[in-house]
């Protein structure tokens, strides 16, 4: 099949069973807790991000993406599974956080890592000849549940581990990480650059994966001096300089991967997807150090508001994205995995996402709900919930207390007015259906803590948010 039959296959709608010589490559590069505006295509008007504002005008930039969780693990199952977090029992990071003993309610533990029963994109797409890579962070279990278990050839920098390597410098060696050693001057986000751009020239010759979740922007905040100081002098307090020079690393790393895909000769039978595993992070831990701001967006990562799940998405696939359309329909990371196996011709199986094709290719996607089950506090001050949104309305159930808030993301994208009472019937619907897909689901719930402490104040950080008042 010649190139421009390839294409027209891929925009009409693809076949199963396109032979291996025709079938796309799929590159996914993961930020880790980067904001929705910390990209200059969705408005950040201080960080250069001309590498990420050039895929978006390539292809398609989505305003209405989520994160299936507002923590890094759930997220990272849920992309390489197609299924929400709650199925794979890995609803909070591992290894998660205890229960306060004190606390009104005990929160369930989460897995420790992604059960091996469970099938990978990895997995699925190996059959058809392709040829998969996971290069960077991992997060999803140590030995025996590491990527090379899971279905990828190539595992390069992941192992049990949600931080950077330890040391004095963050993300600057030595250190030593899965099949990755690195010296005294190396820059953690270059060299696993280098190593995505090698796979990509490697296996020019037939389809591959590559999945490139970055350990940037995670704390500890590093990043080269020459940058922050550059930062530092145009900053005046208004954003964090060491922050804005890792999000700048992160677009330098994206624009050299696009040039290996140019060099490769397989840009034109490429997919290319950026995204985020969940908000933004707004202070670092106890310190209150602050790390980026997610406004208009309300809070930030570990919460269930817009700030803690709503991230960019960018998707570029020549020949099938028309260059430069935004796309408003709500999508999550469920949504990757069958998207991918829609374009290779395979049939996935027991995913709760749905392929994205139709959109890209100027479509619509049927209607359908998205679901969140967080049962867990976040050391930002987020507290256990679960959430569904439907169309505009976006319902956020608060397991402590069973509050519940309603919000309507088309005119009140701050989550400022709680409608749960004004609109009862919308409210009293949504709970209804968020309670019946959680039973669908299997999701373990907190229960009454016996030891609970009616003094006990709660995860009192200056980031926790404050319960909205319905309008009446």
């Amino acid at each position: 099949m010649d190139r421009r039959s390839f294409l027209a296959t891929l925009a009409a709608g693809t076949p199963r069973g396109l032979a291996a010589a025709a079938l796309p490559n799929f590159v996914l590069i993961l930020a880790d807790d980067l904001g929705w505006r910390d990209l200059g295509c969705y408005g950040n008007p201080w960080f250069a991000t001309p590498n990420l504002d050039r895929l978006a005008s390539q292809g398609a930039r989505f305003t209405n993406a989520y994160a299936a969780c507002p923590v890094c693990s759930p997220t990272r199952a849920s992309i390489v599974t197609g299924r929400y977090p709650v199925r794979t029992g890995v609803t909070d990071w591992i290894p998660g956080r205890a229960a306060h003993p004190q606390g009104p309610i005990a929160t369930p533990r989460t897995a420790t890592e992604l059960k091996l029963e469970e099938s990978t994109i990895a997995e699925l797409l190996r059959p058809a000849g392709y040829r998969s890579a996971s290069i960077g962070k991992w997060h999803l279990g140590g030995r025996g549940f590491s990527p090379e278990e899971q279905g990828f050839d190539l595992n390069v920098g992941g192992n049990n581990s949600g931080s950077p390597p330890p040391g004095k410098k963050p993300y600057f060696g030595p250190f030593e990480l899965p099949n990755l050693s690195a010296g005294p001057h190396d820059f953690l986000t270059e060299r696993l650059t280098r190593a995505a751009a090698d796979f990509i020239l490697q296996n020019k010759a037939r389809p591959f994966l590559l999945y490139l979740p970055h350990y940037t922007v995670h704390i500890p905040l590093s990043a080269r001096e020459a940058d922050v100081a550059r930062h530092r002098e145009k900053a005046q307090g208004r954003y964090n300089a060491v922050y804005a020079a890792m999000v700048e690393s992160l677009d330098e790393s994206v624009g050299a991967v696009l040039e290996a895909i140019d060099r490769a000769g397989v840009a034109d039978r490429t997919m290319v997807m950026f995204f985020a595993d969940n908000g933004g992070l707004r202070f670092e831990g106890r310190s209150q150090e602050p790390v980026t701001d997610n406004a208009p967006l309300r809070a930030g990562k570990g919460h269930l508001y817009e700030g803690g799940i709503r991230e960019p998405l960018l998707v570029r696939f020549p020949g099938v994205v028309k260059p430069g359309i935004v796309i408003d329909t709500p999508v999550s990371s469920i949504d990757f995995f069958p998207t991918f196996c829609d374009a290779a011709g395979v049939r996935p199986g027991g995913v709760d996402g749905a392929s994205l094709l139709p959109l890209l290719r100027g479509g619509r996607l049927s209607s359908r709900p998205l679901f969140w089950h967080y049962p867990h506090y976040s050391n930002q001050g987020g507290e256990p919930g679960s959430a569904i949104r439907e169309g505009d309305w976006k319902l956020i159930e608060f397991h402590r207390d069973g509050r519940r808030e309603l919000y309507n993301m088309k005119s009140d994208l701050s989550e400022k007015r709680n409608l749960v009472e004004r609109e009862a019937r919308i409210a009293g619907r949504l709970a209804a259906r968020l309670d019946s897909w959680r039973k669908q689901a299997g999701a373990v719930m907190p229960s009454a803590n016996p030891n609970a402490d009616a003094a006990w104040p709660g995860w009192q950080l200056s980031g926790e948010e404050k319960p909205t008042p319905p309008v009446r």
